[in-house]
């Protein structure tokens, strides 16, 4: 039993309860109207942001709800810096001198390799030190639904601009954003479209836009093993050109099927023309693409991966009544425009359900990029102490089962899709100690790289808090800042007394808080270390909590 159903039988169980029982099987998209405090600021935060900094809690939940919807959802595709090379001063990259981007440069195998850790690296850093919008969560959304494979290409500048194009899109519209991820070099690469003519049709491409990235696999998705191959002739005669920086899509009309496209009844039985011009590839895409479009369940579709990655993997008939269907027919009449899909999502009363909050298990990115946005570590400046900090972190996301830019499949992580575990499968006996291991290395000993050490403050971070110089109030703050409900008073008081140990009178931390503060003090450096230790034991033993786990 998860906790959603816990709670549900709980309320259940209590019959002044019952009324809330019967409002979660039927809150909709209708606008909610409810309070908006640290706690649902909080909840938006949790499901929107890679971590939540002391100062994102402070500024949200001062605004109304619509406020902070639209604070999230305005942003930029721009991006601080692009990928570099960080590995020069051992191995001389001819093409690029260390410490610049490479996006630009020649290809050279030798260097492939490192280039593609550099980007995946850069990218984990994105999530890490995002600004406090949802770019970067949709950036993933994205790259989940319609993957490529970094180390299957040639070229990391062809990833590099895969991911570009992700972002670009990744608040516009998602008709756009298939459009260019079909003839994107890297995923012509990665689904075999390089190699789709006339001669020897490919279906692969074909069969996962429909499977996987638009219409799904449901009940209502009838499309048939044939239109799989006559869309795979509508896709003939793309490649690569490898001369362009980087690498771009070129359409040769000599390998293009010509011949009209006949569809099932599932589409209407449409005939696409088949053209013999320059402009056939294009041409005949958009042809395919509206096509697809024009059925209802494409938006269903992806109104029910927002829903699980966003709200919770369980879409039962009520949810499909009351949230997918209308959010899906809103998302049509707005032109597919994924902004104002995401919009009506978080500004409902069904994303601000409580049984809705706290829910989701984090997966890895969230996990460890989250943890260093929350304490606002502080990044070195040279190159090569930055990336080996960040490959690290990288490192260990693959190690718990998330390698940014390489999923498992094609399909993306199974966590998001895979009846009946879905998130579940974040956390397993192997999983779990590593993410622990990872806080509690953050903690106490860092990251050494290059003489720097990449550490957790945590005397920063709770300075931020209210009241830090009172023990409960500082347990309280730090719990609301790091667990998304509510612990039992048993465990508030064991936190408590990390700060107070054996009952202690309260006054001894809020003086060792002051002393520890105050560099003129006599008692200064022995308050400090002090204080440091305990801080250290406090957030560990948070983390450490199954609670800290979920958002």
């Amino acid at each position: 039993m998860d906790r959603k159903e816990f709670l549900t039988l709980k309320r259940q169980a209590a019959p002044t309860q019952v009324a809330r029982t019967e409002r979660r099987t039927s809150t909709g998209l209708n606008t909610y109207t409810g309070a908006f405090g640290r706690k649902e600021a909080m909840h938006l935060l949790r499901r929107t942001l890679f971590g939540t900094k002391v100062q994102d809690m402070k500024d949200f939940s001062g605004k109304t709800m619509a406020a902070a919807v639209d604070a999230l959802l305005t942003t930029s595709t721009a991006v601080p810096n692009e990928p570099i090379n960080y590995y020069g001063k051992t191995t001389a990259d001819p093409n690029v001198a260390y410490g610049s981007s490479w996006i630009n440069a020649p290809l050279d195998f030798n260097f492939n390799f490192q280039r593609t850790m550099s980007l995946k690296a850069w990218w984990w850093e994105r999530a890490a030190r995002q600004p406090s919008t949802i770019m970067e969560k949709m950036v993933l959304f994205w790259h989940n639904l319609i993957p490529i494979g970094a180390l299957d290409q040639p070229d990391a500048r062809m990833s590099h601009a895969y991911l570009k194009t992700v972002r670009q899109n990744a608040m516009g519209n998602f008709k756009s954003l298939v459009k260019a991820l079909s003839i994107d070099p890297a995923m012509l690469v990665y689904l075999n479209g390089r190699y789709n003519t006339k001669t020897a049709p490919d279906e692969n491409y074909a069969r996962e836009l429909m499977e996987l990235f638009t219409l799904g696999k449901g009940a209502d998705s009838k499309y048939t093993e044939d239109d799989v191959k006559a869309a795979a002739r509508v896709l003939t005669g793309w490649g690569i050109n490898i001369l362009t920086t980087p690498p771009s899509a070129t359409f040769t009309l000599s390998k293009h099927d010509i011949t009209n496209k006949q569809f099932s009844a599932f589409f209407n039985n449409t005939v696409i023309t088949g053209r013999n011009n320059a402009n056939a590839g294009t041409d005949e895409l958009d042809d395919l693409l509206n096509m697809i479009f024009a059925q209802t369940e494409v938006a269903k579709f992806i109104c029910r991966k927002l829903y699980k990655y966003f709200v919770y993997y369980d879409i039962t008939p009520d949810v499909e009544t009351n949230v997918i269907a209308p959010l899906a027919d809103h998302f049509r009449n707005n032109n597919y425009d994924i902004k104002s899909l995401l919009d009506k999502l978080f500004k409902s009363e069904h994303f601000f359900d409580q049984l809705n909050m706290g829910c989701v298990i984090k997966d890895p990115t969230s996990h460890l990029a989250g943890f260093c946005r929350q304490f606002e570590l502080d990044y070195p400046t040279d190159a090569e102490s930055l990336y080996n900090i960040l490959i690290y972190g990288r490192a260990f996301g693959q190690a718990i089962m998330q390698d940014l830019l390489d999923p498992p499949n094609v399909a993306g992580w199974p966590a998001w899709y895979q009846s009946p575990q879905y998130l579940r499968s974040w956390i397993s006996s192997d999983s779990l100690p590593k993410r622990n291991q990872f806080t509690d290395l953050m903690l106490f000993v860092g990251i050494k790289r290059g003489g720097n050490t990449f550490l957790a403050d945590t005397f920063k971070v709770t300075k931020q808090f209210s009241n830090p110089s009172n023990a409960d109030s500082l347990v309280a703050d730090a719990l609301e800042f790091l667990i998304p409900m509510e612990v039992s008073t048993t465990q508030i008081a064991a936190l408590r007394n990390i700060l107070l140990p054996g009952g202690i009178p309260a006054y001894n931390w809020s003086d060792e808080w002051t002393q520890a503060n105050d560099p003129g003090h006599a008692n200064y450096a022995t308050a400090l270390a002090s204080a440091k230790f305990k801080l250290q034991i406090l957030y560990k033993s948070i983390m450490n909590l199954a609670e800290y786990q979920l958002s």
